[in-house]
């Protein structure tokens, strides 16, 4: 059918918070200023604090907030829910190592008020040495973790998973965790924003106070007897001469692919759904609705569902995707 979709690129919103770097600027955004200091890209974000705006095309200027409450199925899909758009893509650079934080669960959030959060990182990049942190040990109990926070030597308490460029991380709803120092990380998450903060390494924020924690919230949340690897072990899925593909993850709220793309190819279509490029290097024409843009390294790009088959083709040389899909 016939659509005036396009593949959408989106203006990149930008969060300074205390702990992040120069990485976003020097890979990917060279147009910002020099020494610029920016823990997060949001890339795309249907959220009160944070609302993408397209930045192509005739629906240039357009928030996504609109386009899914006006065009619902056109953009995600005959199926889709109610409810902004299911999913927030972040770029996240770890210059100092994140706070110690847990987010609820579907089953939890409900307790609190609070948005149920599930996400995955891909590391696009990492300092020697780098680490993520990721679940509890054995014996982690609410009595043990109070003891040594107490003590601030909850570190004993979580996984270590030491990281280099091409790893990934799963992080469901009611696991503890934190971003290492030295980490330059795609975030794929539920549309939520509740993070309960459990150790934020006694260092102060811009007021030159402690920033607010929330003990009891997290000791609520927290899945303790949950001991899982983390770590995330790829799956092959296609095996072509332009194009070879992994699967990262599958679970209820998306599913996420590693491409590397060498040629010319159509995009296989696993639903009727929406498809997300984010280009991880390299640089590809993505064509879909009758309509091509370019796409750098450090670019998402939202495929409306409305648009049918998409086509992809690598320019100067092969390049590395992610294809990420709401659940």
């Amino acid at each position: 059918m016939p659509t005036d979709l396009y593949p959408l690129l989106f203006t990149p919103l930008y969060k300074q918070y205390l702990w992040g770097g120069h990485r976003i600027r020097e890979r990917f955004r060279n147009h910002l200023p020099p020494l610029y200091t920016c823990a997060e890209s949001w890339e795309l974000a249907d959220r009160p604090e944070g609302m993408s705006l397209v930045a192509n095309g005739p629906l240039a200027g357009t928030t996504l907030g609109a386009l899914v409450q006006k065009r619902r199925h056109e953009i995600l899909g005959p199926a889709a829910p109610e409810g902004p758009f299911p999913l927030l893509i972040k770029i996240l650079d770890a210059r100092e190592r994140l706070s110690v934080q847990v987010h609820p669960d579907n089953a939890t959030a409900a307790l609190r008020g609070g948005e149920p959060k599930t996400e995955m990182w891909v590391v696009l990049d990492a300092a020697p040495r780098a680490c993520l942190y990721a679940g509890l040990r054995p014996g982690a109990t609410p009595d043990v973790m109070r003891a040594s926070l107490a003590e601030h030597n909850v570190e004993s308490l979580l996984q270590v998973v030491p990281v280099a460029a091409g790893h990934a991380v799963f992080i469901p709803g009611g696991c503890v965790h934190a971003i290492g120092e030295g980490c330059l990380i795609l975030e794929v998450q539920q549309n939520s924003n509740t993070t309960y903060r459990l150790h934020d390494w006694d260092r102060v924020g811009p007021d030159g106070k402690p920033r607010e924690l929330h003990l009891e919230q997290a000791l609520e949340v927290i899945r303790w007897d949950d001991q899982s690897d983390t770590r995330l072990h790829p799956t092959p899925l296609e095996n072509r001469p332009e194009l070879t593909s992994e699967r990262l993850i599958a679970c209820p709220y998306f599913r996420v692919d590693r491409l590397h793309l060498s040629d010319y190819t159509a995009l296989a279509r696993y639903s009727d759904g929406c498809n997300i490029v984010f280009v991880i290097s390299g640089e590809v024409r993505i064509t879909a609705g009758g309509q091509s843009v370019s796409v750098p390294a450090g670019t998402t790009c939202l495929i409306p569902a409305a648009c049918g088959g998409c086509y992809l083709e690598p320019l100067n040389g092969p390049a590395h995707l992610l294809r990420i899909l709401p659940g």
